[in-house]
């Protein structure tokens, strides 16, 4: 089978062959084993990054992406604590590659030594474990070539960074381009078993990622990280998870000090969004989400649209929680992100397993 990076499948009929080459690798048997994809980065107690897997931070411009991005990867080159970020590289993982598509080298020096200071690590002298390169000037079928060939030819890589995402794609809205791109990270993440966290923008005028592959991340990464501008402050920048498979982390917020490092904000009081302005989330404690939760879903599966607002109307009334049809269309939204009630076939149902 011919394949290249970035210029789609050839089309090529299967021999007998190489199916039975490829069959080893995608049939799955109930004999299997399979370990538990080891753990390596966390927010506050919640893994955000898994070896096998990819994860992102998007914001928009100047909301501080890039110094968040610092303090991650120092914790993993320090192998423990650096902002709210903890990280965990098994010993023959401990190399991080670290790819920017988009600044000069002069910036991307200046991103290294933060990091380097972040993580208590000498300015003076390479680190072997840290491999910067800088992509700028390379077209974006170069620059994935490029990426690949260092993956397949350099040992020891446990996390690598793709600062950003969309220089590696000649179009952002391109439904068959973001499918092949976000498929190569899964390839990559997986054959090579590191962790690729990437960045993307959000839109200009709302909280979404830009084009389609914006909406490819948010269905397969693992974890999506937004950094966002205080509305309090312009100086301090919040960090939430968009989308966590992990149960949902507190968020935190930091501030750039005076040696020009990220440092986290003590006692931040985070403006409530305008979901939770519509209906006090903090007047409902977790056994009462539940109690709802029973009396709306049971252990059915409701389809509709309709009957799922309906019944979370008639479920949280059960408590007292009596609101309006823009209340519950939100409700809805609230419950689907944080997994307490999930779609199975056509339909809704509840989730006890929730974190709440």
């Amino acid at each position: 089978m011919e394949n290249k990076i970035g210029t789609g499948e050839k089309k090529k009929d299967m021999s007998k062959e190489d199916f039975a080459i490829l069959w080893k690798t995608i049939h799955l048997k109930v004999t299997d084993t399979y370990d538990v994809p080891p753990e390596i980065l966390w927010v506050n107690g919640s893994t955000i990054g898994t070896l096998g897997n990819f994860s992102a931070s998007t914001g928009k411009a100047k909301s501080k992406k890039t110094f968040n991005i610092s303090a991650i990867v120092a914790a993993a080159l320090k192998n423990d604590e650096v902002l709210q970020y903890s990280a965990c590289l098994p010993e023959n993982k401990r190399k991080i590659l670290y790819i920017d598509t988009e600044q000069s080298k002069y910036h991307c020096h200046k991103v290294m030594e933060r990091i380097c200071r972040l993580a208590d690590i000498p300015t003076d002298k390479d680190n072997k474990d840290f491999i910067f390169i800088v992509l700028r000037e390379y077209t974006p079928t170069m620059r994935k070539l490029i990426i690949d060939y260092m993956l397949k030819n350099m040992e020891d890589i446990g996390l690598v960074i793709i600062d950003g995402i969309r220089d590696l794609m000649y179009d952002i809205n391109s439904p068959s381009e973001s499918s092949e791109l976000i498929n190569l990270f899964m390839k990559w993440s997986g054959e090579y078993n590191l962790h690729i966290h990437t960045v993307l923008h959000l839109n200009k005028g709302d909280d979404n990622t830009r084009g389609h592959i914006g909406t490819e991340l948010n269905n397969k990464a693992e974890t999506v990280l937004q950094i966002t501008k205080s509305s309090q402050d312009v100086n301090i920048s919040e960090v939430k998870a968009m989308h966590i498979r992990d149960k949902d982390f507190e968020p935190f917020a930091f501030r750039i000090n005076d040696d020009a490092l990220p440092e986290v904000v003590k006692d931040y009081a985070f403006e409530r969004s305008k979901q939770e302005r519509g209906f006090s989330l903090t007047e409902l404690t977790e056994q009462q989400h539940r109690q709802a939760l029973e009396k709306a879903f049971g252990t059915l599966v409701i389809e509709g649209y309709t009957n799922v607002i309906k019944a979370l109307k008639d479920g949280y009334a059960s408590i007292g929680f009596t609101r309006g049809k823009n209340v519950l269309v939100n409700l809805n939204t609230f419950l689907k992100n944080k997994r307490m009630i999930v779609k199975e076939g056509r339909g809704y149902k509840y989730n006890p397993n929730f974190h709440y």
